[in-house]
């Protein structure tokens, strides 16, 4: 594969270069998580778009999985932090350790310092452990003792929490929760590929299979490449109006902020361009808008005991806010 570098807008060649690398990326995940493209597709979605991802599902259903599968399809470095409520902040981005050989104080580095790193069951650890790796997912450095160490690049974090079992969980606060550019689940998978993964000699879960098809320098060329992709008024208007509607929206106590809005432009430029498209449709914007609006939209205390739920929301307001139509000319 060919890293995109031209400093303007992608082109044909270059959107046409990028499809491959996606479709590639893809095909090789899916070798160890089958029957779930369309997770695959998103997580890639926001590993192109420089964001985090946030998995919200039961234990046993891929997510770890996921997370090195696409570590090693891009050859870069993984790390796994298992959240538990004594973890110390400490544990997940280094810290300063004297070496006797020499009489020199140097940084360790912690987990994070990897490519893909995945934080499971973050909702375990304690809200302080929570935010020094919701810290380094913001700055991309960690700093210890004034001095900054920057996380390799590009750096995605695969966050899990189990939505079900709530004992001995730290709920993350909404201003956490916005780090995360998506939010989404596997679940499980439909009874034809439950069979495949069933079936003695899959390559299900096998991640040491998975063939790498790039290099991490050529994801963060293609990233700076694709955040030049022409994004036209109508859809930043259109994506404006739906952020006002959840916003208006009266069983909303917070609604999406302008970065929320911001982060969902960043995904349609990376979602286009996987198919084929130097720009935006408003279908983009319609099925991006659940994943990466609706963990930004919090919920009044009635409406949730109403059994409304954010997803209720987004999905309410794009079937009322009129899409732009294309010029009759």
């Amino acid at each position: 594969m060919t890293a995109l570098i031209n400093p303007a807008a992608p082109g044909e060649q270059e959107i046409a270069g990028f499809g491959r690398l996606h479709q590639a990326l893809g095909d090789a995940v899916e070798t160890a998580v089958h029957g779930k493209r369309a997770v695959v597709d998103l997580a890639l979605v926001a590993t192109f778009a420089g964001g985090h991802i946030l998995l919200e599902d039961v234990p046993g259903t891929g997510k770890t999985t996921l997370a090195r599968a696409i570590s090693r399809a891009m050859g870069g470095q993984d790390g796994r932090i298992q959240f538990t409520p004594d973890l110390l902040p400490s544990d997940v981005t280094g810290t300063t350790v004297f070496d006797p050989r020499d009489g020199q104080i140097r940084f360790r580095q912690g987990p994070v310092f990897a490519n893909v790193v995945l934080a499971d069951e973050i909702n375990r650890a304690a809200a302080k452990t929570q935010s020094a790796l919701l810290e380094v997912m913001q700055e991309r450095t960690v700093t210890v003792d004034g001095v900054a160490h920057p996380v390799p690049t590009p750096f995605v974090v695969i966050a899990t929490q189990n939505p079900i079992d709530l004992d001995g969980t730290y709920r993350l606060p909404e201003a956490q929760l916005d780090r995360f550019l998506i939010r989404t689940s596997l679940g499980y998978p439909d009874a034809e590929h439950e069979i495949e993964v069933l079936r003695p000699g899959s390559t299900a879960g096998r991640v040491d299979d998975v063939p790498t098809v790039t290099t991490p320098d050529e994801i963060a060329a293609v990233t700076a490449q694709l955040s030049r992709l022409h994004v036209a008024d109508p859809i930043l208007r259109y994506v404006r109006e739906i952020g006002v509607g959840i916003r208006r929206d009266p069983r909303v106590r917070i609604g999406v902020s302008t970065r929320g809005l911001k982060a969902l432009v960043g995904c349609l430029q990376v979602y286009a361009a996987a198919r084929g498209r130097h720009y935006v449709v408003p279908s983009d914007v319609q099925r991006l808008a659940e994943p990466v609006l609706a963990h930004r939209t919090v919920l009044g205390r009635d409406a949730i005991l109403a059994g409304h739920t954010s997803q209720d929301v987004v999905h309410e307001v794009l079937d009322v806010v009129n899409p732009p139509q294309p010029d009759a000319g």
